[in-house]
């Protein structure tokens, strides 16, 4: 994961600190070499440890410790210090141009510092243990009768090896929460782990708790195959075919790009799945023609599909399918005044949308690789279907 990114980390680590050293630590304070070392040194070891974590094979390291503490001193050490430099240039450039001595930008760097450092700490640990189950009454054409107010939980994105440790209380409460909402349906819609199977062994008594009258039924998501790990081939074989085995162990019934019926008397819904549908680097292995083989046209649909950049893509052109739920997006894991990051990637990032009354809910997931949200609480989604008819009718007498 710091792989990806540890240049410009490194030239945020260094270049605020050295701009920071030549304009204040020198000129204003007039520091000797020893105390400016002292300055220096958290900056040593921040470098020692971005370089330590890139140098981890794996997406992760199989302790997540290691990246719990590092988030923690970037976002109290190293973040608030590259904003404090940013909004002082600005300040200095502004200076320069209206010929003023007092540079603001470095109260409001000083000011925006503080802020970042205290909502760091509460992503961390309070943010990170906010759970929120969202109720959506969502009223669809072409329900059949019998399915009038069925009611289906979603949850997706667990990366049960974010909750190892301490945290193992947090997923319990989780799936307690799952259960408590008496459903028809479970959907989960995939990444079950961060990059291997051996993360969900300690946990295998509560996700096989997981039950509903109708079945659970799952998809999986790009963490669930072996594009995180550095092994051999028969190595990564072996691993999805354990994760595989083990969502079956737990009674769950996975689909792979294939669907399932499930009735009420007469009348019936089709729950479809398809392997993980992303843009790259994300892995593309859907087969949507193979997963609705033998479904017919007036069938209701609901499509499990992780990714849901796959709506716009395939779903809407290629299928029928009048509701999918997906997730992948963890709603960006922050929000702040409603802007989340992930809104910059995805046309559909988070919550509920319509086009020509076929239906996306995009779930900000459980869990994530990096234990940290902020204004994006993890969720579950209870989704109670109605007849389209039925809402015209209320409205009606009303």
């Amino acid at each position: 994961m710091i792989a990806r990114m540890y240049i410009p980390i490194l030239l945020m680590i260094v270049l605020s600190d050295l701009y920071i050293d030549i304009h204040y630590l020198r000129r204003k304070f007039h520091l000797g070499d020893g105390r400016r070392l002292l300055w220096w040194l958290p900056c040593i070891g921040m470098v020692a440890y971005t370089v330590g974590l890139a140098s981890v094979q794996n997406f992760v390291p199989d302790n997540l410790m290691w990246v719990e503490v590092y988030l923690m001193l970037l976002g109290i050490f190293v973040v608030p210090k590259a904003v404090f430099t940013i909004c002082s240039v600005i300040g200095l450039g502004v200076c320069h141009l209206t010929h003023r001595r007092n540079n603001w930008g470095n109260i409001v760097g000083f000011f925006l510092g503080i802020v970042l450092v205290l909502m760091f700490v509460y992503s961390l640990t309070f943010g990170v243990r906010q759970l929120s189950v969202k109720h959506i009454g969502l009223y669809v054409e072409k329900l059949p009768q019998a399915f009038e107010g069925y009611r289906i939980v979603h949850f997706s994105d667990a990366h049960v090896g974010m909750f190892e440790g301490g945290k193992a209380s947090l997923l319990a409460r989780d799936i307690d929460s799952i259960k408590a909402q008496k459903a028809d349906l479970v959907a989960f819609t995939g990444d079950l782990q961060n990059i291997q199977p051996s993360e969900l062994r300690p946990f295998m008594g509560m996700l096989h708790s997981i039950k509903a009258p109708d079945g659970v039924y799952s998809v999986l998501g790009n963490h669930d195959y072996s594009e995180y790990i550095q092994a051999d081939g028969a190595v990564k074989r072996a691993n999805e075919k354990e994760l595989i085995a083990r969502q079956r162990q737990f009674g769950w019934r996975l689909l792979l790009n294939e669907h399932a019926v499930v009735y009420r008397g007469q009348d019936s819904i089709v729950i479809a799945g398809t392997e993980n549908d992303g843009r790259a680097p994300f892995p593309q292995h859907a087969d949507y023609v193979k997963a609705l083989h033998g479904v017919g046209k007036k069938a209701f649909v609901v499509m499990l599909q992780h990714d849901p950049s796959a709506w716009d893509r395939h779903i809407l052109p290629l299928t029928s399918a009048r509701l999918t739920l997906s997730g992948h997006t963890h709603a960006g894991q922050v929000s702040l005044l409603g802007f989340r990051p992930t809104r910059l990637a995805y046309a559909q990032d988070y919550g509920l949308y319509e086009q020509a009354g076929r239906y996306l809910y995009v779930t900000a997931g459980l869990g994530g690789v990096v234990p940290f949200r902020f204004g994006a609480s993890a969720e579950i989604a209870v989704i109670t279907l109605h007849r389209l008819e039925s809402s015209k009718k209320e409205s009606s007498h009303h």
